[in-house]
């Protein structure tokens, strides 16, 4: 029996005439009257949050309900909240988040030239993984070369492609399945030669001519996009990886990626109070020490924007939207680091950048989406310091460049 039919009322028979009396001295009956409840003859079912709510009036009134049944909610809640924790999440024996690692990776060597003509990228708006590779893409000029197919969250938390084409291919918004013509990104995983049983993430490139997985670690596209594909890019002069900067660029990566990139997920994936301390503790020392830096450093690494403040950005632009309610990253909010937040929105005013910025898709896709952490699915409203007018603000940063103001020319030319 469904669900459907259980919460369906019943086909009530129509009741017999009533007969008339056969005495005269009886008086007459008055009519009987049935109150009919027009919201549940109708074939809609009934809400069950009405119907609760009903059983409870008038189990308990105006008060609340007994103890026992609280208690035997809250563990219930908690037991169920774990398993689906440990789904979502997956942890090690202290209980924190511990991200599982790529499947597919490769490096711009590994790509053979004939094959750098039939990839394809897969992304997702909300996650700050994916918006890595977009950036990335938009800035080396590949949006040609590399054609994009924008996935949504579904209702199970799987990434999903809409049926409605997208009227400027420009646009990013989700939409269908470009490459392939699937429902699911789960579907053209396990269409690659030998199949997929494992995570389908985002980002993820494709070999459309081989129907393969290329790759699907953020880190290794980003790196095959700077300087594996220069032949098909339109700014194959902007290194955002120069080799004097390698090194600087790995150090930094070794404390943004777990204390910043990761730190976030720890904090709000922690399944222990233990576990969230210290992820807490460690992303706002990283944070702290990174405004430090940038009072006197335009990016990261300089003058020049890197790899790494792409990664770094991508958290950023997150943090107040999202990490700093529903990952309890609550210390401080970004916009209260002045050096941080200018930052931001230094990197937010590169052309091309806040293109691939869509807040709407953001928020809908964690506070719709994460149900352990957000059950009654509520988004609230977007916080000031997020607001595009407010990212657009003077930030004044260039005043701590070395060269000349006109440093960001190689990123408008």
């Amino acid at each position: 029996m469904s669900c459907t039919s259980l919460l369906s009322p019943p086909n009530l028979p129509t009741p017999p005439p009533l007969k008339k009396p056969s005495t005269a001295k009886w008086a007459k009956p008055k009519p009987i009257t049935c109150h009919v409840n027009t919201k549940m003859s109708s074939n809609q079912p009934p809400d069950p949050t009405s119907l609760l709510s009903s059983a409870a009036k008038l189990l308990w009134g105006p008060s609340l309900p007994p103890g026992l049944l609280i208690s035997t909610v809250r563990t219930a809640w908690n037991s169920t909240w774990r398993i689906m924790m440990s789904q979502l999440a997956p942890s090690d024996p202290t209980l924190a988040y511990t991200r599982p690692p790529s499947k597919f990776r490769a490096t711009p060597n590994q790509i053979p030239r004939q094959a750098q003509t039939s990839l394809h990228l897969y992304v997702g708006l909300p996650c700050p993984w994916a918006h890595r590779t977009l950036i990335v893409r938009a800035l080396k000029g590949l949006n040609d070369a590399v054609p994009v197919s924008i996935a949504a969250p579904g209702q199970d938390g799987s990434w999903q492609f809409s049926s409605t084409p997208i009227p400027d291919p420009n646009t990013l918004v989700p939409g269908p399945d470009n490459a392939n013509g699937f429902k699911t990104l789960k579907e053209v995983y396990k269409s690659r030669a030998g199949g997929y049983d494992g995570r389908s993430t985002v980002p993820m490139l494709w070999d459309v001519k081989k129907r393969e997985v290329v790759c699907n670690e953020s880190y290794d596209i980003i790196q095959l996009f700077n300087s594996g594909l220069n032949e098909l890019a339109r700014k194959p002069g902007l290194d955002l990886s120069p080799p004097p900067l390698k090194q600087k660029i790995e150090t930094w990566n070794s404390i943004i990626y777990p204390n910043v990139n990761n730190g976030v997920y720890r904090c709000g994936f922690a399944q222990s109070q233990q576990a969230y301390d210290t992820a807490v503790n460690e992303l706002f020392d990283a944070l702290d020490m990174v405004e430090d830096h940038l009072g006197s450093s335009r990016f990261l690494c300089g003058d020049d924007l890197t790899l790494a403040d792409v990664c770094l950005f991508t958290t950023l632009i997150r943090f107040d939207l999202v990490y700093n309610v529903l990952f309890k990253c609550t210390k401080k909010k970004l916009i209260e680091y002045p050096n941080l937040h200018a930052y931001m929105r230094d990197i937010y005013q590169i052309p091309e950048v806040a293109e691939t910025c869509n807040f709407t898709s953001i928020m809908e896709g964690y506070y719709k989406t994460l149900f352990p952490l957000n059950p009654g699915g509520i988004q609230p409203v977007m916080p000031f310091g997020s607001e595009h007018e407010i990212l657009c603000r003077p930030h004044n940063r260039d005043s701590l460049s070395v060269k000349d103001k006109g440093a960001a020319a190689l990123y408008i030319s």
